[in-house]
């Protein structure tokens, strides 16, 4: 069905049109020997963005300088879903006219980089590509992505204003000529954990309205999608193939290989969208994502609130108040503080009721304006201790409201004079991070070669944030002492002893790296390394990490700070080891190994930051928030590390995403 129609008309009909409706002449028209511009012409399309004309006639009997027809956007509403592509309506329509002797199905070429305005279609189940009409119907998009429209068979630039010629655009968060201020940058990664019981896990909570949605998954398992609309409908998506489908009425790109999916959603989401992952072999998976999150939450400026005298000069003040954009209704301050973006605007105040009071009336004193009267407010006892130190609990404090006199007395009132602004909360949670617990860190190598020795490891505790810390129960803390068997036998002879095994982050320190080329984008560049700083054991090497762009235009390099480049700066120190000295197997003190194989961790090609999940929500309904736990990882082990072995890498920004959307039951 066409949901969709545009309109012809051809020139001598249209001509006759304008010669019937031409208006008075202006005096720049009188000047230059043009007619006046007449009517415009009907929209080229109904819906969708398409284009009208109007024209003039040169009254010379010279050319007259000036074009003789101009052009403007029209129909600037969004079509019906159940729409389709304009260009492919214009390319069906030809589905029964005969090529070459044979009907085809046609379908649309868009985004063709030499001519976008001409109509080429394409045979379904075809190779066959054909040019049906050297020009498309005004108001077809040049290209899929873009407003800009093809007008008279040339691409004309449109803004998101929908004014031609206007090179306004978007912002990030969807707002035309916008700062981007509406909306936040999320973006993080997940880290598969499988288990037994499990076969599934959460990835992200994509919040309706969010734009620019990207996804990349690697490794076996797979992606699927959870939707819940603003009305509370529920429904899933496999993601089985590859291909672009309707979600919720938003425009899904999805990307399946063997070993990586890929998930684009350009936006705005017209529902909640919830990222899972299905667990689908034994090795891990990670998913990199990335969107912006508009703020629902925005500062609203009140109503000056009621003149404190009905006479005689008072004031007023006004307020804010935090607004969901979602609801369209007013909602707890709290909301609005969960976004740095947010400032609260600070209250306005004006003088009011300035005329004298009559001998009869109750207001006795004028309040002139450097001494107003403050209105009566909330006020509240400091917060009680928490009653726990970790792992969850509550602290409370009494809130009354009070009226502060001229002479700066306060004093209680009843608590509807400060009804104006809501009551602050009265309880509230506390201490709601996990409790600090034992972590133990690799075992260090066997301390003999052969035969029956020690081995030992590192057990620290830590606390939420991941920091070397104490609390915990030194009846849980596990055993940091072990013995170990070196399945090799020991011979007497120095010189028939086997040779020692090297220590397990040799092969890391000397394994070849990849150069990296030098871009137009800046980025960081290591050189070679330098020779080990030892001939025998364990020594270092540096090299040199600079930042440089290619200068396309030049062809040259240049060298810019360190802070142009993006991204984690590579190491610059790193581990070597020359074998044993002296030729003769080594082994080594419980202290010495401690030492050596110590030493070794805190060099920063090892470790660096990653996310880890998300802590609990903040709330259990109405809206609160989860914040990325950022944890130091051993990358040879994929094991916790304290954070002091992370100094030399920068820390990722903190994260924050919404959860617990849905509306509190009323109590």
């Amino acid at each position: 069905m066409e949901c969709c129609r545009w309109t012809t008309a051809g020139t001598l009909l249209l001509a006759s049109l304008i010669l019937s409706s031409r208006t008075a002449r202006s005096e720049e028209d009188r000047d230059s020997l043009w007619d006046a511009w007449g009517s415009w012409s009907e929209c080229s399309r109904t819906c969708g963005g398409g284009a009208s004309y109007s024209l003039r006639r040169c009254l010379s009997s010279k050319t007259c300088e000036g074009r003789n027809i101009r052009y403007r956007t029209c129909s600037n509403v969004d079509c019906p879903p159940e729409a389709g592509d304009f260009r492919a309506q214009q390319c069906s329509a030809h589905n029964d006219v005969k090529y070459q002797g044979q009907l085809y199905e046609w379908l649309p070429i868009s985004n063709d980089p030499d001519n976008p305005c001409s109509l080429k279609c394409q045979a379904r189940g075809t190779a066959l590509v054909v040019e049906l009409a050297p020009k498309v119907l005004d108001g077809t998009r040049c290209y899929t992505e873009s407003l800009d429209m093809c007008i008279s068979g040339l691409c004309q630039i449109v803004g998101c204003d929908h004014q031609l010629g206007s090179a306004v655009k978007e912002d990030n968060c969807g707002v035309c000529n916008g700062d981007g201020s509406t909306c936040r940058l999320v973006r993080g990664q997940y880290k598969s954990q499988l288990s037994a019981s499990k076969l599934d896990d959460t990835v992200v909570a994509i919040p309706y309205g969010s734009r620019q949605v990207r996804l990349v998954l690697k490794g076996p398992d797979h992606l699927y999608l959870e939707t819940k609309t603003l009305q509370g409908v529920k429904s899933e998506n496999s993601l089985s193939t590859t291909g672009s489908f309707l979600v919720e009425n938003s425009s899904i790109d999805f990307q399946k290989f063997p070993d990586k999916e890929i998930l684009r959603i350009s936006g705005p989401l017209t529902a909640d969208f919830t990222i899972k992952i299905h667990y689908a072999g034994a090795a891990d998976s990670s998913v990199q994502f990335i969107f912006y999150q508009p703020i629902i939450h925005r500062w609203r400026e009140t109503d000056f609130f009621p003149c404190s005298a009905s006479c005689g000069g008072g004031y007023q003040l006004t307020s804010a108040e935090c607004f969901d954009l979602r609801s369209n209704r007013v909602v707890a301050d709290q909301y609005c503080h969960y976004y740095p973006e947010n400032i609260k605007p600070k209250p306005k105040l004006q003088e009011c009721n300035l005329d004298p009071c009559p001998a009869s009336d109750g207001y006795k004193q004028i309040m002139p304006y450097d001494l107003y009267h403050p209105l009566p407010r909330w006020e509240s006892t400091p917060w009680t201790a928490c009653s726990s130190s970790c792992g969850g609990g509550i602290q409370s404090r009494s809130v009354s409201c009070v009226e502060e006199d001229i002479q700066g007395h306060i004093s209680p009132v009843e608590e509807w004079k400060c009804m104006y602004t809501p009551k602050m909360p009265v309880v509230q949670p506390c201490n709601i991070f996990d409790c600090p617990k034992w972590l133990a860190q690799e075992w260090s190598p066997c301390t003999v070669t052969c035969g029956q020795g020690l081995r030992y490891r590192v057990v620290l505790c830590i606390d939420h944030r991941g920091m070397h810390t104490g609390g915990c129960s030194p009846k849980t803390k596990p055993h940091i002492k072990e013995e170990c068997v070196v399945p090799t036998p020991c011979y007497k002879p120095k010189e028939k002893l086997p040779v020692e095994a090297k220590l397990p982050w040799y092969k890391q320190a000397q394994e070849l790296e990849e150069g990296t080329a030098v871009s137009e984008e800046p980025s960081f560049i290591p050189e070679a390394w330098s020779t080990c700083s030892v001939t025998c054991g364990v020594g270092s090497q540096v090299r040199l990490v600079k930042c440089q762009v290619l200068l396309s235009f030049s062809q040259s390099v240049a060298d810019l700070p360190i802070d142009e480049c993006e991204g984690p700066k590579p190491v610059s120190q790193r581990a070597c080891y020359g074998g044993p000295c002296s030729g003769e197997a080594a082994e080594y003190t419980p202290e010495e190994t401690q030492l050596l194989y110590g030493s070794l961790q805190e060099f920063d090609e090892l470790y660096d930051w990653e996310y880890e999940g998300f802590t609990e929500c903040s709330e259990s309904c109405g809206g609160g928030v989860q914040e990325a736990v950022v944890t130091c990882l051993n990358k040879q082990t994929r094991e916790i590390a304290d954070e002091t072995l992370c100094v030399s890498s920068r820390r990722p920004p903190q994260l924050l995403k919404a959860c617990s959307l849905d509306p509190c039951p009323p109590r």
